[in-house]
């Protein structure tokens, strides 16, 4: 039985754990423990909140580690569970030699992406961003650089340009896990694991800020349309309606080809131009009109674009910043 040690720490990455959990006897391995970011204050009272694998993990009965740093004192108290392998799935920090060096059987660590394409944190809000056609659902060895390790098993992802990075980024707990299992059967039966080298330019993506999430009307409406989906849910997309937060949730876009569209084509980019209970709600964008779904006011709950309209009888006409 191979133990393993799971280091993640948001909601996918817990997704990617309860499979595994729930997989351990079917597969031959068995979890020994669980790493992942310390709590984080949180809400008005600023309560420090576990991450969702934490938190699972505690449910489970897993020993968990939350350390701030992964240095001697993490070594101390990780050696004792005598892991022979490390799986990782969105944890966060590099791994250094001497850790790495606590797994006999060394560590393999999944990546939603077409590596070496999107090395980095955020992968999935890139491919979706820059309307590629295809992604993928990646599993390569946990190397001292970030995202350069051999690729161990990928599976090709084709994007429709309806995807959220919330739907893809559970697509790809769901594979990544069925990925990790086939490996760690193949661990099991004793057979060795052999990668390939990343091949072709690698691209790298940073942390995505608050404010990269504002809206600029005067951009292509696609790329807008767009970047709501690789926001979504965080930090999401937002504008500012009479100098307040305005949230759009979800959208899609008409391009000024459509009928729809071409009445509006002299009108200013960020106007709310109509609503149309069948559809949704019209704002001019270079290129055409977003279709407004879903919308969100400061201090208020999400809302359908009906719902949002049976409280805003003054939005038609209104000027979006």
């Amino acid at each position: 039985m191979i133990k393993i040690l799971y280091a993640g720490s948001p909601e996918a990455a817990c997704q990617t754990l309860k499979i595994l959990f729930e997989k351990q006897n079917e597969c031959g391995f068995e979890i020994v423990g669980v790493l992942s970011n310390p709590p984080a204050a949180k809400g008005r009272h600023k309560e420090l909140i576990p991450t969702p694998v934490a938190a699972f993990a505690a449910e489970k009965g897993l020993p968990v580690f939350t350390p701030e740093h992964l240095d001697s004192a993490c070594r101390e108290q990780i050696a004792p569970l005598a892991a022979d392998l490390l799986l990782s799935f969105a944890y966060g920090h590099i791994f250094g030699p001497k850790f790495l060096a606590l797994f006999p059987l060394g560590g393999m660590n999944l990546h939603p992406s077409l590596l070496p394409k999107y090395r980095g944190c955020t992968p999935v809000p890139a491919a979706i961003l820059n309307r590629d056609a295809q992604t993928a659902v990646t599993v390569q060895t946990l190397a001292l650089g970030m995202d350069e390790g051999d690729i161990l098993a990928q599976e090709v992802v084709e994007l429709n340009g309806s995807e959220t990075a919330q739907s893809l980024l559970s697509y790809s707990a769901e594979c990544g896990a069925g990925l990790f299992c086939d490996l760690l059967k193949k661990l099991a039966a004793g057979q060795k694991l052999t990668g390939r080298a990343q091949e072709g330019e690698a691209s790298y993506t940073g942390i995505i800020k608050k404010e990269d999430g504002k809206i600029d009307w005067s951009e292509d409406g696609l790329k807008i349309e767009a970047k709501i989906r690789a926001y979504f849910p965080e930090p999401g997309c937002w504008c500012l309606e009479k100098d307040l937060p305005l949230r759009i949730l979800s959208a899609s876009f008409i391009s000024d080809d459509d009928q729809r569209a071409a009445a509006y084509k002299a009108e200013p980019c960020g106007k709310v131009l109509a609503f149309v209970k069948a559809e949704g709600i019209y704002v001019k964008a270079k290129g055409g009109i977003l279709l407004v779904k879903t919308l969100q006011r400061q201090g208020k709950k999400e809302m359908a674009y009906k719902d949002f309209m049976n409280g805003a009888r003054d939005f038609v006409g209104c000027q979006l910043q």
